[in-house]
């Protein structure tokens, strides 16, 4: 590829470098089509005699309006290269049929300063195409009568090439009876006319066949062929004739469809079908003329059919063919040379090439403020085009013609900014049509300032709010300063000074874009480590002499998220449940316990409600949702069953967070250590007073008996028997002040040595006891109102204590008596029938004298009241374990004897014999000088003063 510069406008060029700075010039080149992407085919900036290492810096770029992908620029280097693979019939496809050259057009401008420059790259053709028939066959009949030299015309070859390349001559194969006669038409194009030389005779030959060949120039040469078939017809005598064989008419291009363009008229001197002509478009003619126009086959009106455009083509030739209706017909041709008058349908256009962004107020007079370019399609005075530049009266710029149809917009006189910082001008661009088109086109032009301010943030100190947890590089603020320069000195860099925040670099926590001062968290913040800190930001202009900063500080500020679960750390729990005692006779309000959570956030994340969430469907509890404290809202219902309540702790974030704890609620009958100090008080003062009561009449009991010790237990077991003798035989309850056990007088008697087995039953478990069987001897004192009452004794049952003492306890006992004490009446023990089953109520172990003896009744017989051991202190029923006892070493002696020889306690005189059971404590003989109430549930007898009495003797 080699450039083409001409020498002149070379010469010119640099004429309008050296001493008219921004003024327009243009370079031509010249490339061959067929070239594949990226070949050069010049390099402006040196026919330019730039600086390639400038380049960059003054901007050089191409016109975006001028672009075209067929030819790129390396604004780098300023090299012109291939941008596709070009060809030529393609590109400029009505420039091969005009047989014009083809052009591609391109605009490339420096910025600083500005100068356009215009480039024209022809591009060559090569000889790449052949000529071409428009059919492989072309027939033409010739009647026998015509005379030598007529002229019969052909159909043309078309070949897309240009210049030498393009279509050169006709050949024909050597015959005697043609030739043919190559011309050239108005446009350049050629066409062959057949030529007859030698009279044709169908009789003796009726067809003729030749090849006719289209060369064209180029090297090598290229040809087309097609087969030329002449038919003889018979003679017909009179061929139709146009009044001329060439016409030459102007039409305007903006004539419709239908319009006239030439009336034709052809005549035959024949006589009917013979003379009666037939007009039609000749088949060589161009397909845009057979597009463009039609001919009435009756009259020879040729009208147009289509769209008719100076602008595309300005000439168009027609061909028509009239024959007439006879046979053995004989066409006539005649040619319609058609001029396109152009008509001002066009305005004109202006484009802006390149536009300053900003005008420094300090420029010169004269700096080149804008480029641009206009044109107009029309021609002649219509497209003529004339410039003008409107704007303010006071604006100082004017529009300066610089090259063909090329302006600059050009500083008229000095700018000052603060008098105006932009002005908007006006390029109006007006035709010499009739009338005249016009055209106007806007553009802003800034002025701008010199570095005098420096940057100034929108405010002297930030305060940013950052959530914790945030992701790394996430987007947390953007500061902002500005600058009321323009360009340069206006563009602000941001920058973060360095320094330590908890020994790292500040830099390590965040990070600000330089261009747009955003800032981003380079690391996930935690609320619990760093709540806030604080960095200073510079912002500095770009200023090219000089460089102005401000400063500003930026506080970040973590906020906390709900990220932390709330901790339950009281109770404390074993094995995930909490174990909490309440007493059965707490209050409603007892405080059972208090829930304890921290929270390690913050603020609404960290403030806590307790509440409990199962477990409490009996409503017996309550929770403060603030305290966490837990308490009984009534009085509690005893079950066997531990209460499980769930409680639940949540926080106040969004989304709230939850823990939970499972609190076992036992029931017992007093909480060691646990309640109120007020409650303890009174619990000790009540079971103190209760004490000192219980020993106090303890005392005065066992007065009452040692002055009644005299009495034999025999007397008063007789005195006893006597009294109830002298009464009448009717059963009747007793009532709890009928009877009363007194020790019988000093009865005398060592141990008994025979061991007697002793089974207790009831609740109280099921075990043997071997024990030493020894004999309790007690008076038996009655009123006088129940003299006549049989005594009841209870029948011994055949169980024995179970292994923990709150298990004696009779049906009686309720939760209040084992906490604060038991009577007499609760710790009645229970007995249990020899079957096992056990009786409805006590009376059931009774024996009453005069009735049937219980079988299973176990009574020592043959014990006399010298039997008893010496005096003891008296133990109440049941309240202890029984841990004396035979062990397995025991002897024989010891074990229960048979049924038979146990005697009925009425067999035994006035004294009747049962089983007591001793003090744990204290194993041996019991004895009492106290009197104690039998307690029988009637309430219909009531203590007398009077008493009689008699003996009732335990084993």
């Amino acid at each position: 590829v080699a450039p083409t510069v001409y020498l002149h406008f070379c010469l010119f060029v640099c004429f309008l470098i050296m001493f008219t700075p921004g003024w327009l010039a243009q370079l031509r080149y010249s490339v061959q089509e067929e070239k594949e992407r990226g070949t050069l085919v010049a390099n402006i900036a040196e026919d330019l005699g730039l600086d390639v290492t400038k380049l960059h810096a003054r901007r050089f770029q191409t016109v975006p309006s001028s672009r075209t992908p067929y030819l790129e620029v390396n604004v780098e280097n300023g090299a012109l290269l291939v941008g596709a693979r070009t060809d030529r019939e393609e590109i400029c496809r009505q420039s091969a049929q005009q047989q014009q050259p083809c052009l591609l057009h391109l605009e490339v401008f420096l910025e600083n300063p500005l100068e356009l420059f215009r480039v024209e790259v022809e591009v060559l053709d090569i000889n790449d195409n052949a000529p071409a028939f428009p059919s492989s066959d072309i027939v033409v009949e010739i009647t026998e009568s015509a005379t030598p030299g007529t002229r019969f015309p052909l159909e043309s070859a078309a070949d897309p090439d240009v210049g030498t390349n393009a279509l050169s001559n006709y050949a024909i194969t050597a015959n005697e009876y043609f030739k043919l006669d190559v011309q050239t038409q108005g446009d350049g194009n050629l066409f062959a006319e057949l030529v007859l030389e030698k009279p044709l005779d169908r009789e003796r030959q009726a067809v003729h066949r030749y090849v006719l060949t289209a060369v064209d120039g180029g090297q090598p040469q290229r040809t087309g062929t097609a087969l030329l078939v002449v038919r003889v017809l018979d003679s017909n005598d009179n061929a139709p004739v146009f009044d001329q064989p060439v016409y030459t008419v102007n039409l305007r291009e903006d004539s419709a469809p239908g319009t006239l363009v030439i009336q034709l008229n052809a005549t035959d001197v024949d006589e009917g079908t013979n003379g009666e002509v037939v007009y039609s478009l000749s088949s060589h003619n161009l397909p845009s003329v057979q597009q463009l126009f039609a001919v009435d086959a009756r009259s020879g009106r040729v009208e147009v059919a289509g769209a008719v455009d100076y602008e595309e083509s300005n000439t168009h030739q027609i061909y028509v063919q009239a024959r007439d209706m006879g046979p053995n017909a004989v066409p006539a041709h005649c040619k319609v040379l058609v001029k396109v008058v152009d008509v001002n349908d066009n305005a004109p256009e202006v484009s802006f090439s390149t536009v300053s962004e900003a005008v420094s107020e300090s420029s010169a007079p004269g700096t080149v403020v804008a480029m641009l370019s206009v044109s107009d399609k029309d021609s002649g005075e219509n497209g003529q085009v004339s410039c003008e530049l409107l704007g303010d009266d006071a604006a100082p710029f004017k529009l300066k013609p610089s090259f063909r149809n090329y302006y600059t917009v050009v500083t008229d006189g000095q700018l000052d900014r603060e008098v105006a910082d932009s002005y908007t001008l006006t390029v109006v661009a007006r035709d010499g049509g009739t009338p005249p088109l016009s055209t106007s086109k806007s553009v802003r032009v800034r002025v701008s300032d010199e570095n005098d301010n420096a940057p100034r943030f929108t405010q002297p100190a930030y305060d940013v709010h950052v959530s914790e947890n945030n992701v790394p590089g996430a987007y947390i603020y953007a500061v902002s300063a500005l600058d009321p320069d323009l360009g340069a000195n206006a563009r602000v860099t941001y920058a973060i000074e360095e320094r330590e925040i908890q020994g790292m670099s500040v830099l390590t926590y965040v990070s600000v874009n330089s261009d747009n001062g955003y800032l981003y968290a380079l690391r996930s913040f935690d609320y619990e480590q760093i709540r806030e800190f604080s960095f200073i930001v510079s912002a500095r202009d770009s200023g090219d002499e000089r460089q102005l900063a401000d400063n500003a500080t930026v506080r970040v500020v973590v906020v906390d998220q709900n990220d932390n679960v709330p901790s339950i750390i009281a109770p404390a729990a074993q094995n995930g449940t909490a174990l909490e005692r309440l007493p059965r006779t707490a209050e409603p309000g007892y405080l059972v316990t208090r829930v304890i959570a921290t929270d390690a956030d913050d603020g609404e994340n960290a403030r806590l409600s307790y509440s409990i969430i199962h477990g409490n469907e009996l409503g017996m509890f309550r929770m403060d949702w603030r305290t966490g404290e837990l308490r009984t809202a009534r009085r509690v219902v005893s079950k066997k069953r531990p209460y499980e309540l769930l409680v639940e702790v949540r926080d106040h974030g969004q989304p709230p967070l939850s823990a939970s704890a499972t609190i076992s609620v036992v029931l017992v009958d007093a909480v060691a250590g646990g309640g109120t100090l007020d409650l303890t008080l009174i619990l000790i003062v009540a079971l103190g007073s209760v004490s000192f009561v219980f020993l106090l009449a303890m005392i005065v009991l066992a007065v009452r008996c040692r002055k009644d010790k005299k009495l034999g237990a025999r007397s008063c077991l007789a005195r006893g028997v006597g009294a109830g003798a002298r009464r009448s035989r009717k059963k009747k309850k007793l009532s709890k002040s009928d009877i009363m056990l007194v020790q019988s007088a000093a009865g005398q008697g060592g141990n008994v040595h025979a061991q007697v087995p002793v089974e207790e039953s009831g609740s109280f478990g099921a075990r043997h006891l071997h024990r030493s069987a020894q004999n309790y001897c007690y008076q038996v004192c009655l009123t006088p109102e129940s003299a006549s009452t049989e005594l009841m004794f209870l029948k011994p049952g055949g169980g024995t204590d179970g292994a923990v003492g709150a298990t004696d306890l009779f049906s009686n006992c309720t939760e209040e008596c084992k906490a604060l004490g038991h009577s007499d009446r609760c710790w009645m023990p229970s007995f249990v029938p020899g079957d096992g089953r056990q009786g409805g109520d006590y009376r059931s172990n009774l024996h009453v004298p005069g009735m049937d003896a219980v079988p299973d009744t176990e009574v020592q017989a043959g014990v006399s009241p010298g039997m008893l051991g010496d005096d003891r202190s008296f133990s109440t029923f049941g309240k202890d374990n029984i841990h004396s006892g035979r062990t397995a070493t025991d002897p024989p002696s010891a074990r229960p004897a048979p049924a038979h020889q146990q005697s009925d306690p009425k067999q035994s005189g006035s004294t009747a014999y049962g089983h007591l059971l001793p003090n744990r404590g204290s194993p041996g003989l019991y004895t009492s000088k106290q009197y104690i109430r039998t307690i029988f549930n009637d309430g219909n007898h009531r203590g007398s003063s009077t008493e009689s009495s008699g003996t009732l003797l335990f084993l």
